[in-house]
C-alpha cells in the first residue's frame, strides 16, 4: 500500500539538504540499544525502515538530517520509499536515472546498513510511468514485453550487484477485491508468466539475493479473496519451481489503512484465527516471512494524543507478538520512522480534527513514541529465530 503518487506534498521539514550534509562518515552499526540490535539478538536479520520520497516535488524524509539520524541510530536495514520503482528509475524506454536511489544506497552503506530493493515490478498500471502505460509493444508484443521486463530487472540488479541483499521482485499483483491477477500491459500479453519471468530474471541477475513477493492482504473478512489469491499465486510459483523465497507481509495495520481494516480493529481471536490459517499455508510452502511496510492507522481514534498512542502501541504489540511467534519471520521494516513524512498523512483523508496522524515510531519533534517501545518489547519477548 505504499504510494508514489498517493503521498501528498508534506511541506519542507528541513528543506533540501546539500549532499555535503549527508555525513558520509565512517561506517558504524546502529546503537547497542537500537531496534536493530534487539532484533539481531533474537536471530532476526534486523530492523529497518524506508527513507526517501524520490521526486523533487515531494518532500523527502531523506533530506531531513534529523530523520537520517534516527535511521542511523535505530536501523540496520534501509529501503528506498520510491527511488527504485519504475516511475523514478525510468524517465523513458531508453534511459535509467539512478541518482536518487544511489545517494540513498551510498548513505546506507556509509552507516553500516544493509539495503533492500523495492520494487522490480509494481503490478498496478496506475503506478507505471506514463510512457509504459502507452508503450507500443510492436509486431511481436509478447516477445517485446518479456524483453522489456528482463532488461529492466537485469539492469537494476546488475547496477547494484551485491549491494542489495533482498528484492521485492513483484509488488501487489493480486486484486484485493476479486483475488484475481491484476490486468496490466504486461499481464495482457504474458498472463501469469509475467510473475515467473520477473523472479527468473531477478535470480539470474542477483543469484545472491533473497527474493520476495510483497502484498498488503489482511486478516479481515473483506480480505478473504485477497488472501486466497495470494496463496494461489505463491502455490503456482512454487509448483513451477520459481525462485521465490519470502512472502512480504506489508503490515499496514490499524483502522484506515486497507479495505479490510476499516472501523474497529483489535486483532482479536477471530482476526488471529483467519490470519493464522493464511500464514500457516504460506510457511507450509517453505516460504519465510518478512514484515516489509509496517505502520499503524488510527481512523476513528480520539484526539487525545496519549489515548491514540496507547491504542496504536497496544495493537502493534499484539500484532508483532503474533507475527514474531512464527520463527520463519525474518525481519521487520517500518514504512517510515517519523509521523510528518508518513504516506498515511494524506491517504484516506485528513483527521476530522485536523491533527497530524501518528502512525510511526517518532513524532514530528523527532521524539520516541509508545509505538517504538512496543516494537522493542516485542523483539525482547520474541523466540529465537529458526
Amino acid at each position: 500500500m505504499d504510494g508514489f503518487t498517493r503521498r501528498g506534498l508534506m511541506g519542507a521539514a528541513a528543506g533540501v539538504a546539500a549532499m555535503s550534509a549527508l555525513d558520509m562518515g565512517p561506517a558504524r552499526a546502529a546503537a547497542p540499544d537500537s531496534l536493530d540490535a534487539l532484533a539481531k539478538a533474537k536471530g532476526f536479520t534486523g530492523f529497518g525502515s524506508c527513507i526517501g520520497g524520490g521526486a523533487e516535488d515531494f518532500a523527502s524524509s531523506f533530506n531531513d538530517a534529523g530523520v537520517r539520524a534516527i535511521h542511523e541510530r535505530e536501523c540496520g536495514i534501509a529501503v528506498c520509499e520510491n527511488e527504485t520503482k519504475w516511475v523514478a528509475l525510468r524517465p523513458n524506454p531508453k534511459e535509467y536515472s539512478f541518482y536518487l536511489a544511489d545517494r540513498v544506497v551510498d548513505w546506507a552503506e556509509g552507516h553500516g546498513m544493509q539495503m533492500r530493493g523495492h520494487t522490480l515490478l509494481w503490478q498496478k498500471t496506475q503506478y507505471f510511468p506514463k510512457w509504459l502505460q502507452n508503450y507500443d509493444f510492436g509486431t511481436r508484443p509478447a516477445t517485446e514485453a518479456e524483453r522489456l521486463l528482463r532488461e529492466h530487472i537485469t539492469t537494476v540488479c546488475t547496477h547494484y550487484s551485491k549491494r542489495i541483499f533482498t528484492y521485492d521482485v513483484v509488488n501487489e499483483a493480486v486484486d484485493e477485491i476479486s483475488g484475481e491477477s491484476r490486468i496490466t500491459p504486461f499481464s495482457k500479453l504474458l498472463g501469469d508468466a509475467t510473475i515467473d519471468i520477473c523472479f527468473d530474471a531477478a535470480h539470474k541477475a542477483a543469484p545472491h539475493a533473497r527474493l520476495v513477493y510483497n502484498d498488503y492482504m489482511g486478516w479481515g473478512p473483506a480480505s478473504a479473496h485477497h488472501r486466497e489469491g495470494v496463496l494461489k499465486l505463491l502455490s503456482g510459483l512454487k509448483s513451477r519451481k520459481a525462485p521465490v523465497h519470502l512472502l512480504g507481509v506489508q503490515s499496514h495495520i490499524g483502522p484506515g489503512t486497507n479495505v479490510e481494516s476499516q472501523g474497529p480493529n483489535t486483532f482479536g481471536g477471530a482476526d488471529q484465527a483467519a490470519w493464522k490459517q493464511f500464514l500457516d499455508a504460506a510457511v507450509a510452502m517453505d516460504l519465510r516471512l518478512c514484515l516489509t511496510e509496517f505502520d499503524v492507522g488510527e481512523r476513528g481514534t480520539p484526539a487525545d494524543i496519549s489515548e491514540r498512542d496507547r491504542f496504536i502501541a497496544d495493537l502493534a504489540h499484539r500484532y508483532l507478538d503474533f507475527m514474531f511467534a512464527y520463527r520463519q519471520t525474518d525481519y521487520l521494516m517500518a514504512w517510515g520512522m517519523m509521523d510528518h513524512y508518513s504516506w498515511l498523512q494524506n491517504f484516506g483523508g485528513k483527521r476530522p480534527d485536523g491533527m497530524l496522524k501518528r502512525p510511526t515510531l517518532y513524532d514530528d519533534n523527532y521524539q520516541r513514541k509508545l509505538l517504538r517501545q512496543a516494537i522493542a518489547e516485542a523483539f525482547r519477548s520474541a523466540p529465537m529465530r529458526a
